[in-house]
């Protein structure tokens, strides 16, 4: 051994034979701390959810950067596993400095500190807080909480940060004995800044009917009649107005109301509507109340020549709709005229849809090359793409349509119509559905998948809210961003962020919202936005509940997530107009012959029962249907009956011409959804690598 190892070897015994002397408890002692150091010694890192609790506890404790282990000890507070008591002493001592994450820090401290019964603790962080932040969003739980003795505070809280969640919920949190005017004015709060907060609408209607018209102005009654319109109450603000002269924006909320109400209310609506145009013609409401009255996709001319000659001349819906009642006459100089806007986008499919199924195979290309497709947001792009293919394909010309379906599978996230040009290649097949097969190797499924992806960045553009989305403090983040001063509509990004600021927090149902809506708004972005999107809108809540449903059933997992996603967008206590429940839309006769009982409201709402309920029956479709995913998608939509007297031989040769045939739009538009979400499921552990050079 050479003399310089022998030396640093000895070194080394040395130093070792010293700790032996100073104890068990000390050498473990002396031995962290050097190691916890040395683990840390190369610099501070960018802590996120994605560490590990001990590498976060590491942090915590050894290092050098106070602001480090104060992120350190609210990512580790953060974590759904940590008791009130371990929250407590992690977040003590955490809300110093003028940092507004110290707001943060005092406002979970004071929350844990209620959690843990400290009355007296609690009080004074709150007051701590609001002394030393008033100005930030974590100041209006202080006033909230505070105010509860303190009227003045909730005045206060409505008056300067009237966006925030504590502000609605003071607005709506009315004792019994209040009187008119306080019910006036937090209707009127909740008219302006949440009308969809629960116990809103109820609020709304109350102020509506018990206070006079001259206890409230017209302004108040404008407000409080589009709120109630925007809920979809069109009845509900017509009798709030009492004769009030209406306004352009209310006028065509409740316009638009009332034309998805009955017959009497359409008609209503409809003279609602033109008198809006005619009073303000130059007004973007006019141009709004144009497209209403142009929807359906055999619109009344009577209507449209009843608009004012400009507003025809301006409006792209009216163009699109005078285009459909001539048959298609027409259709490209409008798709030409605006080619970005979403009504030509819309009249460009109705037009080569209709030539796809008569046959007319050069006249449905001649639509579908219309527009660009770089103009188009993904979900239109890749319709548009695989039509283009097939059109090709049906008129022999294979190379061209080889070509088209590879870009498309190539750029664009897996879904409905990235499947069908992978089938028609003969490369995409779905997975089986039922049965064994169907569930081998679920138990080796992750249920916590969703948390085990990649952390990724939120880029919200506001520091403090991306600070809380990396240190896992997701609802602070969304009422953060919630609590913006904001004008106009939002962006497609901002959809984005506020989409999964949403789904964070498992408010799937106006997270996906948001999502589909940036999708559609998203014109050809950058390949990390699309496949972030496309990731972010198939999320796999419940999971346990849906993987024990599919093994118990036999059923496809990811056939289960397909349809939960479509029913109910993943929200146990959603219910359908028709009287449907829970996470899989189960009709109580066919949840009842399912469970050999008849079963409560407040069961079928209960995740675990609905999901193997909801299994149950797909695999009585499957069975039925021979594992046939067009007809299963379809029935579970619009019944067996249904779905079984439009099989055709088509079914089997062009399964996508049959689902255009479906005659029921409601069902065409389900089962496209469904067996993309289907094949969007199946596909997403490879998805993310698409982006990587």
């Amino acid at each position: 051994m050479p003399a310089v190892q022998s030396l640093g070897l000895s070194a080394r015994l040395t130093r070792i034979r010293g700790l032996l002397l100073l104890g068990g408890s000390s050498l473990f002692a002396i031995l962290a701390i050097i190691g916890g150091r040395q683990l840390l010694r190369h610099g501070q890192i960018q802590l996120t959810p994605h560490l590990s609790s001990t590498k976060l506890w590491q942090h915590y404790r050894w290092s050098r950067e106070p602001q480090q282990r104060r992120e350190a000890a609210l990512l580790l507070a953060s974590r759904s596993s940590a008791s009130p008591n371990r929250r407590w002493r992690l977040l003590s001592g955490q809300g110093w400095g003028p940092d507004p994450l110290a707001a943060i820090a005092l406002k979970q401290q004071a929350l844990t500190a209620g959690a843990l019964g400290l009355e007296a603790e609690e009080q004074e962080l709150w007051l701590e807080l609001l002394q030393r932040f008033p100005a930030t969003a974590a100041s209006a739980d202080a006033r909230y909480h505070l105010g509860q003795n303190q009227a003045d505070l909730h005045r206060e809280l409505l008056r300067q940060q009237p966006r925030h969640a504590a502000a609605l919920a003071a607005a709506a949190e009315l004792p019994k004995d209040a009187d008119q005017q306080r019910v006036l004015t937090s209707a009127l709060h909740l008219a302006r800044w949440g009308p969809r907060w629960p116990g809103a609408q109820s609020l709304l209607r109350q102020a509506c009917g018990t206070i006079t018209g001259e206890g409230m102005t017209q302004q108040e009654r404008l407000q409080l009649a589009g709120a109630l319109a925007q809920l979809g109450d069109g009845n509900a603000a017509e009798l709030c107005l009492q004769g009030t002269p209406l306004a352009p924006k209310q006028a065509l909320l409740i316009g638009r109301s009332l034309m998805r109400g009955s017959r009497e209310q359409r008609g209503r609506g409809e003279a609602m509507l033109l008198e809006l145009a005619h009073d303000h013609p130059d007004s973007p409401e006019a141009l709004a109340a144009a497209a209403l009255l142009s929807e359906p996709l055999r619109p009344d001319p009577v209507l449209l020549d009843a608009l004012p000659k400009s507003v025809q001349t301006a409006s792209v819906d009216v163009a699109a709709a005078r285009v459909r009642l001539a048959g298609g006459d027409g259709g490209l100089a409008v798709l030409q005229r605006w080619p970005d806007d979403p009504a030509s986008w819309q009249l460009q499919w109705d037009l080569a849809r209709e030539a796809l199924l008569a046959g007319r195979w050069d006249e449905a290309n001649t639509w579908l090359s219309a527009i660009p497709e770089e103009q188009l947001p993904d979900p239109l792009r890749a319709r548009q793409q695989f039509w283009r293919g097939f059109s090709a394909f049906k008129r022999g010309n294979d190379d061209v349509a080889q070509q088209i379906w590879q870009a498309l599978v190539a750029t664009q996230p897996p879904g409905y119509y990235t499947w069908r040009a992978g089938a028609r290649l003969e490369g995409a097949e779905l997975p089986e559905l039922s049965g064994t097969q169907a569930v081998s190797g679920l138990e080796a499924e992750d249920t916590e998948s969703d948390r085990s992806q990649p952390w990724t960045a939120l880029d919200s553009g506001d520091p403090l809210i991306d600070q809380l989305w990396r240190l896992g403090w997701n609802r602070e983040a969304l009422e953060t961003w919630q609590s913006r001063d904001t004008a106009g509509d939002p962006s497609p990004q901002e959809l984005l962020v506020e989409g999964r600021l949403l789904m964070s927090v498992n408010d799937y149902w106006s997270g996906l919202s948001r999502l589909w809506k940036s999708s559609l708004r998203l014109v050809d972005p950058d390949c990390p936005t699309r496949f972030l999107l496309h990731h972010s809108q198939h999320p796999k809540p419940l999971l346990t509940e849906f993987q024990q449903a599919a093994e118990q059933e036999q059923v496809n997992l990811d056939l289960l997530l397909a349809i939960a996603r479509q029913e109910s967008r993943f929200s146990p206590a959603v219910a359908s107009p028709v009287g449907a429940q829970g996470l899989l839309q189960l009709m109580p006769a066919t949840a009842a012959e399912m469970a050999g009982e008849e079963l409560s409201t407040e069961q079928l709402r209960q995740p675990d029962l609905n999901a193997v309920l909801g299994a149950r029956y797909l695999a009585f479709l499957l069975q039925q249907w021979d594992g046939n995913p067009w007809l299963v998608a379809a029935s579970y939509n619009a019944g067996p009956g249904a779905a079984g007297s439009w099989v055709s031989s088509e079914l089997e040769q062009d399964p996508e011409l049959w689902t255009e045939r479906i005659p029921y739009p409601e069902t065409r538009l389900y089962t496209k959804k469904v067996l993309g979400n289907l094949w969007a499921y199946h596909q997403l552990t490879s998805s993310g690598d698409r982006c990587t050079e």
